[in-house]
């Protein structure tokens, strides 16, 4: 599972013109799935993103987490995490998981996530998303949970 962390002031997400989610400070998170991925991938990044710290304390360092800072998270599925481009002009998307499978397991960080005590708007799984952020510093982390 691949995730991309963004520290965000705001952000949003829009489906066919309505907006499905959004969140003041906090994370957005755009999520991608492989076929090899469980439960156990979900549950290491629901445990670890919350609380890395990411945001600054008063003297400018960054010592606080999301949880820390009562934040919000934005979570975003996206297949395109997975897109190889190393032959030809045009991604291979091979190493997405199949949809079904993928959205379980978004699903399950999820609610993995709202259960460390953070509060998460979503996209809609499989919709054409209009994303719209202010990334705040800009910071700006991928975490794979195949590196631990």
């Amino acid at each position: 599972m691949k995730a991309v962390v963004q520290r965000a002031v705001d952000a949003s997400v829009v489906v066919s013109e309505e907006t499905v989610g959004s969140i003041d400070r906090g994370l957005v998170i755009l999520l991608g799935v492989t076929h090899e991925d469980t439960e156990e991938d979900a549950r290491y990044l629901a445990k670890k993103i919350p609380y890395l710290r990411i945001f600054e304390d008063e003297e400018g360092k960054m010592n606080h987490s999301l949880i820390d800072i009562g934040g919000r998270m934005l979570s975003i599925s996206q297949f395109t995490l997975y897109g190889d481009c190393r032959k030809g002009r045009r991604p291979n998307f091979m190493q997405a998981a199949k949809p079904g499978a993928a959205e379980d397991l978004y699903d399950k960080f999820n609610d993995m996530v709202s259960h460390e005590g953070v509060e998460v708007e979503t996209g809609q799984f499989g919709a054409m998303m209009n994303v719209q952020l202010t990334n705040e510093g800009p910071v700006t982390l991928i975490l794979d949970s195949k590196d631990r």
